[in-house]
């Protein structure tokens, strides 16, 4: 159903290691009817590694192969042996020639130390490896990679529905000398598979410098991740409580995603999901708005993971955790679409007056909600904080 860049591969896990049991929950199975999931430990012993070998360059006088220690490539090496042994296999084994500051991280290397935080940190008293599962993703010939690592039992439950908003983490790699290794707090949406990302802030590691202790990384952001989980339930809650009256508003369902900054082919999707479970196609509350953009993000991105992505992702966060903000952006963007109409008389310049005055009294509406956002948002950080020192 997505038609964000299919991955190479995936590969369906369940459990830490062989000592779990660990069987995939019910709603994500569901969703992954021919998946025969492996453990954590066993799927990320099977991605790629990367290891140095000497560059050279051909002489273009002599012909002659001359090597440099200037630069290193990086080869995986099972797939070198390969070409050794047969000439004409088309499996290619150079990832990327870096710069000689170049530090290589190897998937073994970060989630090797999470395998032991997940088998020593509990969720009402079972270890968190014998509840989590997930999915690993490989591109551009496993060189890069993105999972996500869920928790089942660490989870909010929204009034009406059967399947739980499962919370976790995002993480990933490359070997391109973008970023090293990142992550960050994650969850997917059981009821209609939306995934929410950037939930906590993205913490990056370049391939420059020493590797850090990675345990000691992971302890801190799923500890960050539980914080999310507590107060997910209490942003959506507060969300639902404020409603935008499009019948009183200057732009349809559709253009408010425009105005935020998503694409004709996004915005299209996201308000068919919003007006599709409000109660009224005209009155829908900002949960639903945010729901609908995760919905596009999710399953009709035609970008790649990443970057490209991540935009559209804090549009879409905003829409739930900053809804003052939201509303500010989409009321420059409206002011700045009338400046650039131009001015067609002063009929056509009253109409956007009042246009804007109906923006306006929204933000004016929201204010006296705004502050509970603002002191909730501002706790979480500061537990945050103390879950980082």
């Amino acid at each position: 159903m997505t038609e964000m860049k299919d991955p190479e591969s995936r590969t369906i896990f369940a459990g830490v290691d062989g000592r779990t049991d660990t069987e995939l929950p019910e709603w994500y199975r569901e969703r992954h009817g021919d998946a025969d999931p492996v453990t954590f430990a066993e799927a990320i012993r099977n991605l790629p590694q990367a290891v140095e070998t000497t560059v050279a360059y051909q002489n273009p006088y002599t012909d002659e192969w001359v090597e440099t220690e200037r630069f290193n490539a990086l080869v995986e090496p099972s797939r070198a042996r390969e070409q050794a042994r047969d000439e004409d296999t088309e499996t290619d084994s150079l990832f990327h020639i870096p710069t000689d500051s170049y530090s290589i991280i190897n998937p073994v290397d970060v989630y090797g130390p999470l395998e032991e935080v997940l088998r020593e940190e509990t969720i009402d008293g079972t270890p968190l490896g014998d509840v989590m599962f997930g999915e690993i993703r490989r591109y551009r010939g496993g060189g890069e990679v993105h999972m996500d690592i869920m928790f089942d039992g660490l989870e909010v439950r929204l009034p009406g529905r059967s399947e739980p908003i499962t919370m976790g983490v995002t993480s990933g790699y490359d070997f391109f000398g973008e970023h090293a290794v990142y992550v960050e707090g994650f969850a997917q949406d059981g009821y209609c598979s939306n995934t929410m990302r950037s939930l906590t802030d993205k913490e990056v590691i370049k391939h420059v410098g020493d590797v850090r202790n990675f345990r000691t990384w992971w302890e801190e952001l799923l500890a960050q991740v539980e914080l999310v989980a507590d107060d997910l339930f209490e942003f959506i809650r507060d969300a639902q409580d404020i409603e935008l009256d499009f019948s009183e508003l200057p732009f349809t369902v559709t253009e408010f995603y425009t105005l935020l900054g998503f694409p004709d082919y996004l915005a299209e999707r996201a308000a068919g999901d919003a007006e599709a479970n409000a109660g009224s196609p005209f009155e829908i509350d900002m949960w639903t708005l945010h729901s609908g953009a995760t919905y596009a993000l999710s399953h009709f991105f035609r970008g790649k993971e990443g970057a490209s992505l991540d935009q559209y992702v804090r549009i879409a966060n905003d829409i739930l955790f900053n809804p003052e903000g939201t509303i500010e952006r989409v009321e420059q963007a409206y002011e700045q679409q009338l400046e650039a109409d131009g001015d067609d008389g002063s009929q056509a310049s009253l109409a956007g007056e009042r246009a804007l005055a109906s923006i306006e009294r929204v933000s004016d509406d929201l204010q006296e909600k705004v502050e509970q956002f603002e002191e909730r948002e501002d706790a979480l950080r500061e537990r945050f904080q103390e879950a980082m020192a």
